[in-house]
Protein backbone atom coordinates (compact mmCIF):
# COMPACT_ATOMS: atom_id res chain seq x y z
CA UNK A 1 0.00 0.00 0.00
CA UNK A 2 1.22 3.13 -1.06
CA UNK A 3 1.98 6.13 1.67
CA UNK A 4 -0.77 8.44 1.82
CA UNK A 5 0.26 12.29 -0.11
CA UNK A 6 3.16 10.34 -2.09
CA UNK A 7 3.34 10.55 -5.83
CA UNK A 8 2.88 8.20 -8.43
CA UNK A 9 4.25 7.24 -11.85
CA UNK A 10 2.84 9.05 -14.64
CA UNK A 11 0.38 6.62 -16.09
CA UNK A 12 0.52 6.36 -20.04
CA UNK A 13 -0.29 3.53 -22.67
CA UNK A 14 1.76 0.39 -23.37
CA UNK A 15 3.32 1.99 -26.25
CA UNK A 16 4.55 4.85 -24.45
CA UNK A 17 5.53 2.86 -21.71
CA UNK A 18 7.56 0.77 -24.06
CA UNK A 19 9.39 3.28 -25.50
CA UNK A 20 10.39 4.70 -22.32
CA UNK A 21 11.65 1.22 -21.17
CA UNK A 22 13.57 0.84 -24.52
CA UNK A 23 15.27 3.90 -23.94
CA UNK A 24 16.11 2.71 -20.70
CA UNK A 25 17.24 -0.29 -21.39
CA UNK A 26 20.10 1.28 -23.61
CA UNK A 27 21.73 3.10 -20.52
CA UNK A 28 21.33 -0.81 -18.55
CA UNK A 29 22.78 -2.42 -21.90
CA UNK A 30 26.02 0.15 -21.33
CA UNK A 31 26.49 -0.16 -17.84
CA UNK A 32 26.74 -3.91 -18.12
CA UNK A 33 29.11 -3.86 -20.79
CA UNK A 34 30.98 -1.09 -18.69
CA UNK A 35 31.01 -3.56 -15.81
CA UNK A 36 32.19 -6.11 -17.90
CA UNK A 37 35.02 -3.96 -18.95
CA UNK A 38 35.86 -3.32 -15.30
CA UNK A 39 35.94 -6.80 -14.40
CA UNK A 40 38.05 -7.87 -17.68
CA UNK A 41 40.46 -4.84 -16.25
CA UNK A 42 40.34 -6.41 -12.44
CA UNK A 43 41.30 -9.70 -13.79
CA UNK A 44 44.70 -8.04 -15.06
CA UNK A 45 45.43 -6.45 -11.65
CA UNK A 46 48.96 -7.17 -10.36
CA UNK A 47 49.30 -8.19 -6.62
CA UNK A 48 50.94 -8.05 -3.49
CA UNK A 49 52.95 -11.09 -1.67
CA UNK A 50 51.76 -10.70 2.34
CA UNK A 51 53.45 -12.30 5.31
CA UNK A 52 52.20 -15.37 7.09
CA UNK A 53 49.83 -13.67 9.23
CA UNK A 54 47.91 -15.24 12.17
CA UNK A 55 44.36 -15.00 13.01
CA UNK A 56 42.02 -16.16 15.13
CA UNK A 57 38.97 -18.85 14.46
CA UNK A 58 36.79 -21.24 16.84
CA UNK A 59 39.39 -23.52 17.03
CA UNK A 60 41.94 -21.05 17.86
CA UNK A 61 44.83 -19.96 15.89
CA UNK A 62 44.79 -20.49 11.93
CA UNK A 63 47.09 -18.84 9.37
CA UNK A 64 45.80 -16.95 6.61
CA UNK A 65 47.39 -19.47 3.95
CA UNK A 66 44.77 -22.14 6.10
CA UNK A 67 41.74 -19.83 5.87
CA UNK A 68 41.23 -20.84 2.80
CA UNK A 69 40.12 -24.21 3.33
CA UNK A 70 42.05 -25.81 0.60
CA UNK A 71 40.44 -23.61 -1.98
CA UNK A 72 42.87 -20.82 -4.08
CA UNK A 73 40.67 -17.40 -3.54
CA UNK A 74 39.66 -15.80 -1.08
CA UNK A 75 36.91 -13.08 -0.41
CA UNK A 76 36.99 -11.49 3.25
CA UNK A 77 34.52 -9.04 4.35
CA UNK A 78 35.87 -6.66 7.14
CA UNK A 79 33.39 -6.13 9.84
CA UNK A 80 33.68 -3.28 12.10
CA UNK A 81 33.88 -3.94 15.78
CA UNK A 82 33.31 -1.57 18.65
CA UNK A 83 34.97 -3.27 21.88
CA UNK A 84 32.14 -4.16 24.61
CA UNK A 85 29.44 -3.26 22.63
CA UNK A 86 26.69 -5.34 22.96
CA UNK A 87 25.07 -4.88 18.91
CA UNK A 88 27.67 -3.87 16.54
CA UNK A 89 27.85 -2.45 13.30
CA UNK A 90 24.38 -2.35 12.07
CA UNK A 91 25.07 -1.93 8.14
CA UNK A 92 28.12 -4.80 8.83
CA UNK A 93 25.25 -7.28 10.66
CA UNK A 94 22.88 -6.35 7.83
CA UNK A 95 25.37 -6.88 5.12
CA UNK A 96 26.57 -10.04 5.83
CA UNK A 97 23.02 -11.62 7.23
CA UNK A 98 21.70 -11.93 3.28
CA UNK A 99 24.79 -14.59 2.56
CA UNK A 100 23.27 -17.68 3.88
CA UNK A 101 23.83 -19.95 0.85
CA UNK A 102 27.84 -19.67 -0.24
CA UNK A 103 28.29 -23.15 -2.06
CA UNK A 104 28.20 -22.47 -5.08
CA UNK A 105 31.76 -20.53 -4.81
CA UNK A 106 32.98 -24.25 -3.97
CA UNK A 107 32.59 -24.13 -8.01
CA UNK A 108 35.03 -21.34 -8.26
CA UNK A 109 37.77 -22.54 -6.20
CA UNK A 110 36.76 -19.85 -3.93
CA UNK A 111 35.59 -18.87 0.33
CA UNK A 112 33.98 -16.04 1.72
CA UNK A 113 34.41 -15.12 5.21
CA UNK A 114 34.41 -12.37 7.80
CA UNK A 115 37.31 -11.24 9.68
CA UNK A 116 36.99 -8.50 12.69
CA UNK A 117 39.25 -7.15 15.18
CA UNK A 118 36.68 -8.28 17.87
CA UNK A 119 37.82 -10.96 19.89
CA UNK A 120 37.13 -14.29 18.75
CA UNK A 121 35.16 -15.22 21.81
CA UNK A 122 33.38 -11.82 21.70
CA UNK A 123 32.71 -12.26 17.84
CA UNK A 124 31.70 -15.96 17.74
CA UNK A 125 29.21 -14.74 20.76
CA UNK A 126 28.08 -11.66 18.60
CA UNK A 127 27.83 -14.43 15.49
CA UNK A 128 24.97 -16.57 17.14
CA UNK A 129 23.00 -13.48 18.56
CA UNK A 130 22.39 -12.59 15.06
CA UNK A 131 22.71 -15.69 13.96
CA UNK A 132 25.04 -14.78 11.26
CA UNK A 133 25.93 -18.28 8.98
CA UNK A 134 29.37 -16.93 7.34
CA UNK A 135 32.97 -18.24 9.41
CA UNK A 136 33.93 -15.85 11.66
CA UNK A 137 37.86 -14.74 12.12
CA UNK A 138 39.77 -12.30 14.23
CA UNK A 139 42.10 -10.49 13.53
CA UNK A 140 42.68 -8.49 17.04
CA UNK A 141 46.29 -10.22 17.99
CA UNK A 142 47.24 -9.38 14.04
CA UNK A 143 48.20 -6.81 12.23
CA UNK A 144 46.40 -8.18 9.53
CA UNK A 145 43.00 -5.95 9.23
CA UNK A 146 45.32 -2.39 9.59
CA UNK A 147 47.17 -3.51 7.17
CA UNK A 148 44.47 -4.92 4.83
CA UNK A 149 42.73 -0.86 5.52
CA UNK A 150 40.37 -2.26 8.21
CA UNK A 151 42.17 -1.04 11.59
CA UNK A 152 40.66 -1.24 14.72
CA UNK A 153 37.98 1.19 15.23
CA UNK A 154 38.09 1.59 11.57
CA UNK A 155 35.74 1.35 8.98
CA UNK A 156 34.95 -1.64 6.42
CA UNK A 157 35.97 -2.64 3.65
CA UNK A 158 36.31 -6.11 1.52
CA UNK A 159 39.49 -7.46 0.31
CA UNK A 160 40.39 -10.13 -2.07
CA UNK A 161 43.62 -13.33 -1.98
CA UNK A 162 44.58 -15.85 -4.04
CA UNK A 163 47.11 -18.69 -2.62
CA UNK A 164 49.51 -20.48 -4.74
CA UNK A 165 50.44 -23.24 -2.38
CA UNK A 166 51.45 -21.30 0.92
CA UNK A 167 51.90 -17.77 -0.56
CA UNK A 168 48.91 -15.62 -0.12
CA UNK A 169 48.72 -12.57 -2.34
CA UNK A 170 46.42 -9.41 -1.95
CA UNK A 171 44.79 -8.64 -5.19
CA UNK A 172 41.44 -6.69 -5.02
CA UNK A 173 40.45 -4.45 -1.75
CA UNK A 174 37.27 -2.17 -2.18
CA UNK A 175 35.11 0.01 0.60
CA UNK A 176 32.49 2.47 1.07
CA UNK A 177 29.53 2.07 -1.50
CA UNK A 178 32.18 -0.12 -3.81
CA UNK A 179 30.52 -3.09 -1.51
CA UNK A 180 27.43 -2.51 -2.84
CA UNK A 181 28.24 -4.94 -6.02
CA UNK A 182 28.61 -7.96 -3.68
CA UNK A 183 24.97 -7.55 -2.55
CA UNK A 184 21.63 -8.95 -3.70
CA UNK A 185 19.38 -6.43 -1.81
CA UNK A 186 20.83 -2.99 -2.79
CA UNK A 187 19.78 -4.58 -6.68
CA UNK A 188 16.73 -5.37 -5.56
CA UNK A 189 15.22 -2.41 -3.93
CA UNK A 190 16.84 0.00 -7.00
CA UNK A 191 14.45 -2.32 -9.43
CA UNK A 192 11.57 -0.32 -7.16
CA UNK A 193 9.57 2.55 -8.50
CA UNK A 194 10.75 4.57 -5.55
CA UNK A 195 14.06 3.36 -4.85
CA UNK A 196 15.90 3.52 -1.69
CA UNK A 197 13.91 6.19 -0.72
CA UNK A 198 16.65 7.84 1.22
CA UNK A 199 17.25 11.96 1.07
CA UNK A 200 20.11 11.89 -1.18
CA UNK A 201 18.75 10.16 -4.41
CA UNK A 202 17.71 12.11 -7.67
CA UNK A 203 13.70 11.05 -7.41
CA UNK A 204 10.97 13.18 -8.71
CA UNK A 205 9.05 15.63 -6.81
CA UNK A 206 6.63 13.60 -4.12
CA UNK A 207 8.86 10.57 -3.63
CA UNK A 208 8.99 9.34 -0.74
CA UNK A 209 12.42 10.11 1.36
CA UNK A 210 13.76 9.60 4.74
CA UNK A 211 17.46 10.23 5.99
CA UNK A 212 20.00 7.94 5.05
CA UNK A 213 20.37 4.39 6.32
CA UNK A 214 16.88 4.54 8.41
CA UNK A 215 15.24 1.80 6.08
CA UNK A 216 17.63 -0.69 7.39
CA UNK A 217 17.27 -2.56 9.81
CA UNK A 218 19.26 -2.55 13.05
CA UNK A 219 21.29 -5.13 14.82
CA UNK A 220 18.55 -6.67 17.19
CA UNK A 221 15.70 -6.36 14.17
CA UNK A 222 18.54 -8.41 12.26
CA UNK A 223 19.03 -11.26 15.03
CA UNK A 224 15.04 -11.42 15.62
CA UNK A 225 14.58 -11.61 11.58
CA UNK A 226 17.21 -14.39 11.08
CA UNK A 227 17.03 -16.03 14.56
CA UNK A 228 17.41 -19.78 14.44
CA UNK A 229 19.63 -20.48 11.42
CA UNK A 230 23.03 -20.09 12.84
CA UNK A 231 24.17 -23.05 10.44
CA UNK A 232 27.36 -21.85 9.52
CA UNK A 233 28.59 -21.91 5.65
CA UNK A 234 31.85 -23.81 4.51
Amino acid sequence: MSPENTALPPVVDHQTWRAALDELRKREKAATRELDAIAAQRRRLPMVELPDYTLAGADGPIRLVDVFDGRSQLIVYHHMWADGAEWQCSGCTGFTSQFTRLEFLENYDARFVIVTNGPIEEALAYKRRVSNRMQWYSSAQSPFGADMDAPPGGGFGVNVFLRDGDTVYRTWHTNGRGTEQLSHSFGLIDILPWGRQEEWLDSPPGWPSRPTYSGWLDSPAIAAVYGGTTEANP
